[in-house]
């Protein structure tokens, strides 16, 4: 921009007054913040992990003040169990769900009950083959989540097989979106293989995400377990955002994480452990980060099993987690 001045003899302050004012205003404009947006500060939060979920299922045993909410995005409390006619049993600690749902609201963390678990099949499979108790399941659930004022449900029936287990999976999970259009309907599937034949790509458009299982099993929680199950869900036709890919929070035989690095606080950094002379199989800090590295390339998320089993500080899984998706 060009700005001329026609100066006049005898005139000299004024001319002085006014191209001072000029070159005010002409500095004003081009500074503005609206002018460049050189001026906004860029964002700190990559796009990827903006919407990268990272969902910590715990159980009824949490201790809440250890919940570390700023580092998570969704919560499944565990759990909430079906009987045969679609009626719930009671849930325990059910303060401890209103106290963590209370606090997580907090820090913008989605709180999910999950339903069902191992060894429930048969209840579902009752429940589900039947319009009337599936109709009862899904009143009675609804009536769980508005009362604890829960984001949605996780639905973990282990598992619904191909053929007419499979169909009636299908009309319990359309049902349940009918009733419950603004909450999030989530499922934990198995890794790969057979038992996941009973969820029907149908099911898929009814589901926010899904939480897939890669731990547990003779190869419990080895990358190429994670690879597998990744490809399985992927070939299916799951979109890659609706993939959350599942860690393991313990190691096989069942033993927690935390007491492995209490054991040997080194052993974070390992996936072996010695323990009273047997071999556990578990993920440290270094395969949890490359686990969430491929998840962020190739899926939507990353999930655990269970918050309860972190260890606290440098060591913590959590931690490594964000790092890796905050670094």
């Amino acid at each position: 921009m060009t700005v001329t001045f026609m100066r006049r003899t005898g005139e000299d302050g004024v001319f002085r007054f006014l191209l001072r004012l000029s070159l005010f205003l002409l500095l004003t404009v081009s500074c503005s913040p609206q002018a460049t947006p050189m001026n906004v500060p860029p964002s700190t939060v990559p796009p990827a992990a903006s919407s990268f979920r990272i969902v910590a299922y715990a159980t009824d045993g949490i201790v809440e003040s250890l919940i570390p909410y700023d580092k998570l995005t969704h919560i499944n409390y565990a759990f909430l169990t079906p009987q045969a006619d679609g009626a719930f049993n009671r849930i325990n600690n059910g303060w401890k769900l209103k106290l963590i749902v209370e606090n997580a609201h907090k820090h913008d963390v989605k709180v999910l009950i999950s339903v069902g678990g191992w060894g429930w099949d048969a209840q579902f499979e009752t429940v589900a083959a039947d319009p009337s108790r599936r109709s009862a399941f899904v009143r009675n659930l609804k009536a769980f989540v508005d009362e604890y004022q829960l984001d949605g449900a996780d639905i973990d029936w282990e598992y619904p097989e191909a053929g007419e287990s499979a169909l009636n999976f299908l009309a319990l999970i359309r049902e349940l979106r009918v009733a419950m259009p603004d909450h999030a309907i989530t499922a934990a599937v198995v890794s790969h293989g057979e038992n996941g034949t009973g969820i029907l790509p149908e099911t898929f458009e009814e589901f926010d995400f899904i939480n897939v299982m890669t731990y547990d099993g003779p190869a419990h929680g080895t990358m190429e377990q994670f690879e597998r199950g990744l490809a399985f869900w992927s070939e299916r036709g799951l979109p890659k955002e609706k993939i959350v890919m599942g860690l393991p929070f313990y190691g096989d035989p069942n033993l927690p994480y935390f007491k492995i690095i209490a054991a040997d606080p080194s052993a974070s950094h390992r996936d072996t452990f010695e323990y009273f002379g047997a071999t556990v199989h578990y993920n440290g800090i270094p395969t949890v980060q490359a686990k969430t590295r491929m998840a962020m390339e190739q899926a939507g998320g990353v999930m655990f099993w269970t918050l309860d089993f972190d260890a606290q500080g440098e060591y913590s899984l959590v931690n490594a987690i964000h790092r890796t998706v905050y670094p």
